[in-house]
C-alpha cells in the first residue's frame, strides 16, 4: 500500500510540473505570430498533455495541423505534426492510428525526397509493425533503414537496426535471428560500446539457446554478465539476468535461476508491477516448487498472481482507453470527412452553377450570334432587294428617257420635213403638186404628237408614283416646264442631256435650274437639285 501511495504522489508531482510547464508554453503560444512557431509549440503542449488531459492534447494537435498548413513549407510542417500525432497515439497503444499518422509523414518525406527524415520514420514504422505482429512489413522497413544507414556508414544505427531485425526473427526463425545478431557483433567490436555489446551478447545467447547450442549459449551469457559491472543501466542489467535465469530454469539449474531472478527483481524494483517482474516471480515460483521449497514457492506465486491481476486490470483499463481513443478518433475523423465533403460539395455546387452559367451564356451568345446572322441575312436580302429595285428603277428611268428622246427626235424630224415641204410648196408653180404637198402635210401634222410631255408625265408617274402630286402640294407655283425639268433632274440627267431632250439651249436649262433653286429656297445651300428632288423618295415611293 505504501509503495502505491508513493507512486501516486510521484505521478501527482509530475502532473503539477507538467501543468506548470504547459501553462508557460501556452503563454508563449499566445505571444508568437509565426505559424511555424505556433505549430511547434502546439506539438510540445500536446506531448505534455497526453497523459494528464488527453482531450486538450488532441485539440492542440489539431491546432498544430491548422497552423502547419499556413506555413511556407506546409508539407514539411505537416509531416512533423503527423509524427507527433503518431508518438501520442503510440504512447496509448493505439497502434493502428499511430501507424496512419507515421505513414502520412512517410509519404510526405518520400515525395519530397527527404531520405534522412524518411529513414527515421521507417524505423518507427518497423517497430510499430513488429508490435502489431506484421513481421513482413516490419522487416521491409527495417531493411530499408538498414540500407540507408549502411550507405551513410552510421555504425551505431546499424547495430540498433541489426539487433531489432534479429529480435524480430528470434521466436519464429532463430537461424535468421543469429545471422543479424552476428552481423551486429562484428560492428560492436569496432564501436567499443559496452552497453551495445551486452545487448548483442545477451541476444546471441538467447538465439543459441533456441538453437539448443548449450556451449555457445553459456559462452555469450558469461560474456554479457561479465560486462554488466561496467554499465549503469539497471534495466539492461535486469534484462541480462532475467534472460540468464530463464536459461538456467530450462537447464534445471535452480540455484542459479533463483540468484539471477532475485538480482533482476532488485534491479527492477522501480517497476514492481511490470511484465518483467511478473515473469521473474513466476520463474522463482517454479524454481522453488521444483526444489520442493513450498513456502517460498507460495510466496512468489502470490506475488506473481498479484502482479498478474494488477497487469490484467491495467491492461483492461488500457484496452478500454484504447477502444475509447480509437472510437473518438473515428468519430472526429468522420466529422472531419463530413466537413470536407460538405466543403467539396459547396465547391462542386459552385462549380456546377458556374458551368451552368457558362452554358447559359454560351447558349445566349449562340442565340445572339444566330439572331445577328439572321438580321445580317435579312439586311443583305433587303440590300439585294433595294439593289434590284434600284436597278429596275434605273432601267425604267432609262426606258422613260429613251422613249422621251425618241419621241422628241421623231417630232423634230417631222417638223423638219414639214418645214421642207412648206418651202417646196412655196417654190412650186404646179397647183397639182401643191395640193399633193398639202395632203402630205396634213398627214404629217396629224401624225405629229403635240402632247409628248403629257405622255411622258403619265409614264413617269407609273414608275415614280405621286412624284408630281408631292411636287404640286409642296410647290404649287411651279410652271409645267419647271415640273418637266424637275422630272428630268430627278432622273439624274445632266444639263447637256436635258438640253438634247428638250431642244433648249444649255444656257436656257442653266437659267431654268437657277429659277428652280430660288423657288426651292436653295440659293444659299450647297445642295444639288437632283439630290434634293431625290429626297422626295421616302414620301412617294
Amino acid at each position: 500500500m505504501i509503495p502505491r501511495l508513493f507512486r501516486l504522489l510521484f505521478l501527482f508531482s509530475i502532473t503539477i510540473y507538467s501543468q506548470s510547464g504547459t501553462k508557460e508554453l501556452i503563454d508563449n503560444l499566445n505571444a508568437v505570430d509565426s505559424h511555424e512557431k505556433k505549430a511547434a509549440l502546439c506539438q510540445k503542449i500536446a506531448l505534455q498533455l497526453q497523459n494528464s488531459d488527453w482531450e486538450r492534447a488532441v485539440k492542440y494537435i489539431e491546432l498544430a495541423e491548422i497552423e502547419a498548413k499556413k506555413t511556407a513549407k506546409a508539407e514539411e510542417a505537416l509531416a512533423e505534426v503527423y509524427i507527433t500525432s503518431g508518438k501520442i497515439y503510440g504512447s496509448k497503444d493505439v497502434l493502428d492510428i499511430s501507424l496512419q499518422y507515421y505513414l502520412k509523414a512517410y509519404d510526405i518525406y518520400k515525395e519530397e525526397n527527404n531520405k534522412e527524415a524518411a529513414a527515421k520514420v521507417e524505423n518507427n514504422l518497423a517497430i510499430l509493425y513488429a508490435k502489431t505482429n506484421n513481421q513482413e512489413k516490419a522487416l521491409q522497413f527495417f531493411l530499408s533503414v538498414y540500407k540507408y544507414q549502411k550507405a551513410k556508414k552510421n555504425e551505431v544505427e546499424l547495430v540498433k537496426i541489426l539487433n531489432n531485425i534479429g529480435t524480430l526473427y528470434l521466436q519464429k526463425n532463430p537461424d535468421s535471428s543469429l545471422h543479424y545478431y552476428q552481423k551486429a557483433n562484428l560492428l560492436i567490436s569496432r564501436l567499443k560500446d559496452d552497453k551495445f555489446t551486452v545487448y548483442i551478447y545477451t541476444n546471441l545467447a538467447r538465439a543459441y539457446f533456441l538453437k539448443k547450442d548449450k556451449i555457445k549459449t553459456a559462452f555469450y551469457f558469461e560474456k554479457a554478465l561479465r560486462l554488466t559491472d561496467s554499465i549503469s543501466d539497471n534495466s539492461l542489467k535486469s534484462f541480462v539476468n532475467e534472460s540468464y535465469a530463464e536459461y538456467n530454469l530450462a537447464e534445471n539449474k535452480f540455484e542459479s535461476t533463483i540468484a539471477h531472478a532475485k538480482l533482476a527483481l532488485e534491479l527492477n524494483k522501480d517497476k514492481l508491477f511490470g511484465f518483467s517482474s511478473m515473469r521473474l516471480n513466476k520463474m522463482l515460483y517454479e524454481a522453488y516448487l521444483k526444489k520442493l521449497d513450498y513456502k517460498n514457492a507460495v510466496h512468489y506465486f502470490q506475488q506473481y498472481n498479484k502482479i498478474s491481476d494488477s497487469i490484467n486490470v491495467e491492461q483492461k483499463a488500457v484496452n478500454l482507453e484504447r477502444i475509447k481513443l480509437e472510437q473518438d478518433y473515428k468519430v472526429k475523423n468522420k466529422i472531419r470527412t463530413l466537413e470536407e465533403e460538405k466543403t467539396r460539395f459547396r465547391y462542386y455546387f459552385a462549380g456546377l452553377i458556374l458551368v451552368v452559367g457558362i452554358l447559359i451564356l454560351i447558349i445566349l451568345l449562340i442565340k445572339y450570334r444566330n439572331k445577328n446572322i439572321k438580321n445580317q441575312l435579312e439586311r443583305e436580302k433587303l440590300k439585294a432587294k433595294e439593289r434590284e429595285l434600284k436597278q429596275s428603277l434605273e432601267a425604267k428611268n432609262m426606258v422613260l428617257v429613251g422613249k422621251a428622246m425618241s419621241e422628241i427626235h421623231r417630232t423634230d424630224n417631222i417638223n423638219e420635213i414639214l418645214t421642207d415641204l412648206k418651202m417646196i410648196k412655196l417654190k412650186t408653180a404646179s397647183k397639182e403638186l401643191q395640193q399633193a404637198i398639202d395632203i402630205v402635210l396634213k398627214r404629217l401634222e396629224k401624225d405629229l404628237n403635240t402632247d409628248i410631255w403629257k405622255e411622258f408625265e403619265i409614264s413617269f408617274e407609273q414608275v415614280h408614283k405621286s412624284f408630281f402630286d408631292k411636287l404640286t402640294v409642296d410647290y404649287p407655283e411651279l410652271t409645267p416646264k419647271e415640273r418637266r425639268l424637275c422630272a428630268l433632274l430627278y432622273l439624274d440627267l445632266t444639263t447637256k442631256e436635258i438640253s438634247q431632250i428638250t431642244g433648249q439651249s444649255f444656257k436656257s436649262i442653266e437659267n431654268a435650274r437657277t429659277r428652280l433653286r430660288k423657288k426651292f429656297d436653295l440659293t444659299n445651300e450647297k445642295v444639288n437639285l437632283s439630290t434634293y428632288l431625290n429626297s422626295f423618295k421616302g414620301d412617294f415611293m
